[in-house]
Protein backbone atom coordinates (compact mmCIF):
# COMPACT_ATOMS: atom_id res chain seq x y z
CA UNK A 1 0.00 0.00 0.00
CA UNK A 2 1.25 3.46 -0.88
CA UNK A 3 0.59 6.46 1.34
CA UNK A 4 -0.41 9.52 -0.67
CA UNK A 5 -1.35 12.38 1.63
CA UNK A 6 -0.97 13.69 5.15
CA UNK A 7 -2.78 15.92 7.63
CA UNK A 8 -1.51 17.56 10.80
CA UNK A 9 -3.90 17.25 13.74
CA UNK A 10 -4.75 20.69 15.16
CA UNK A 11 -6.87 21.57 18.23
CA UNK A 12 -9.83 22.44 15.98
CA UNK A 13 -9.90 18.78 14.76
CA UNK A 14 -10.51 17.31 18.23
CA UNK A 15 -13.64 15.95 19.88
CA UNK A 16 -14.54 16.38 23.58
CA UNK A 17 -12.13 13.52 24.45
CA UNK A 18 -9.25 15.54 22.98
CA UNK A 19 -8.69 13.01 20.17
CA UNK A 20 -9.24 13.34 16.44
CA UNK A 21 -12.96 13.66 15.69
CA UNK A 22 -14.20 10.82 13.49
CA UNK A 23 -16.21 13.31 11.42
CA UNK A 24 -13.05 15.25 10.60
CA UNK A 25 -11.24 12.05 9.68
CA UNK A 26 -14.15 11.02 7.43
CA UNK A 27 -14.06 14.42 5.69
CA UNK A 28 -10.36 14.02 4.94
CA UNK A 29 -10.87 10.39 3.93
CA UNK A 30 -13.64 11.24 1.47
CA UNK A 31 -11.56 13.99 -0.12
CA UNK A 32 -8.40 11.88 -0.43
CA UNK A 33 -10.23 8.76 -1.66
CA UNK A 34 -12.03 10.83 -4.30
CA UNK A 35 -8.72 12.24 -5.52
CA UNK A 36 -7.18 8.75 -5.59
CA UNK A 37 -10.16 7.31 -7.53
CA UNK A 38 -10.02 10.26 -9.94
CA UNK A 39 -6.35 9.58 -10.65
CA UNK A 40 -6.99 5.86 -11.11
CA UNK A 41 -9.91 6.35 -13.51
CA UNK A 42 -8.44 9.46 -15.11
CA UNK A 43 -11.86 10.98 -14.61
CA UNK A 44 -13.19 14.14 -13.01
CA UNK A 45 -16.76 12.91 -13.04
CA UNK A 46 -17.38 10.08 -10.60
CA UNK A 47 -19.29 9.45 -7.41
CA UNK A 48 -18.86 7.35 -4.29
CA UNK A 49 -21.30 4.47 -4.44
CA UNK A 50 -20.33 2.57 -1.31
CA UNK A 51 -18.10 3.04 1.71
CA UNK A 52 -17.93 -0.02 3.95
CA UNK A 53 -17.57 0.17 7.70
CA UNK A 54 -14.65 2.07 9.10
CA UNK A 55 -12.67 0.43 11.86
CA UNK A 56 -11.03 2.82 14.34
CA UNK A 57 -8.00 1.36 16.11
CA UNK A 58 -5.77 4.02 17.69
CA UNK A 59 -6.69 7.61 18.60
CA UNK A 60 -4.80 10.55 17.11
CA UNK A 61 -4.02 13.68 19.13
CA UNK A 62 -2.83 17.26 18.55
CA UNK A 63 0.53 17.29 16.78
CA UNK A 64 0.14 13.86 15.20
CA UNK A 65 0.51 13.61 11.46
CA UNK A 66 -1.86 11.11 9.90
CA UNK A 67 -1.29 9.68 6.46
CA UNK A 68 -3.71 8.03 4.07
CA UNK A 69 -2.78 4.91 2.12
CA UNK A 70 -4.81 3.59 -0.80
CA UNK A 71 -4.72 0.60 -3.09
CA UNK A 72 -6.95 -0.61 -5.88
CA UNK A 73 -8.76 -3.83 -4.93
CA UNK A 74 -10.83 -4.49 -8.05
CA UNK A 75 -12.20 -2.99 -11.25
CA UNK A 76 -15.67 -3.12 -12.71
CA UNK A 77 -16.77 -1.78 -16.12
CA UNK A 78 -17.48 1.66 -14.70
CA UNK A 79 -16.26 1.31 -11.12
CA UNK A 80 -13.09 1.04 -9.08
CA UNK A 81 -12.96 -0.48 -5.60
CA UNK A 82 -10.24 0.74 -3.28
CA UNK A 83 -8.98 -0.03 0.23
CA UNK A 84 -7.72 2.60 2.67
CA UNK A 85 -5.50 2.53 5.73
CA UNK A 86 -4.89 5.58 7.87
CA UNK A 87 -1.86 5.57 10.14
CA UNK A 88 0.31 7.77 12.32
CA UNK A 89 3.19 8.99 10.15
CA UNK A 90 5.82 8.85 12.89
CA UNK A 91 5.21 5.50 14.55
CA UNK A 92 3.00 3.85 11.89
CA UNK A 93 0.33 3.02 14.48
CA UNK A 94 -2.89 2.15 12.65
CA UNK A 95 -5.58 4.78 13.21
CA UNK A 96 -8.37 3.47 10.98
CA UNK A 97 -9.06 1.24 7.99
CA UNK A 98 -11.77 0.87 5.38
CA UNK A 99 -11.81 -2.35 3.36
CA UNK A 100 -14.10 -1.27 0.55
CA UNK A 101 -14.80 2.05 -1.12
CA UNK A 102 -16.49 1.93 -4.53
CA UNK A 103 -16.39 4.86 -6.95
CA UNK A 104 -18.35 4.91 -10.21
CA UNK A 105 -17.43 6.82 -13.36
CA UNK A 106 -20.48 8.78 -14.60
CA UNK A 107 -21.50 10.94 -17.54
CA UNK A 108 -23.08 14.41 -17.46
CA UNK A 109 -26.50 12.84 -16.82
CA UNK A 110 -25.24 10.93 -13.78
CA UNK A 111 -25.32 7.55 -15.52
CA UNK A 112 -22.47 5.02 -15.19
CA UNK A 113 -20.07 4.89 -18.12
CA UNK A 114 -17.03 2.68 -18.71
CA UNK A 115 -13.78 4.10 -17.36
CA UNK A 116 -11.56 2.22 -19.81
CA UNK A 117 -9.11 0.99 -17.18
CA UNK A 118 -7.41 -2.36 -17.67
CA UNK A 119 -6.22 -4.74 -14.97
CA UNK A 120 -2.42 -4.91 -14.95
CA UNK A 121 -1.12 -8.26 -16.19
CA UNK A 122 0.94 -10.00 -13.54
Amino acid sequence: MKYYSRHLILPVHLNNSQTLCCGQLMTWLNEQATIYASCQMKSQCHVAKLISEISFMTPAVVGDIVEFGFECVSLGQSSVTIRCKIRNKVNHAPIASIDKMVFVNINANGLPIPHGMKVDAA
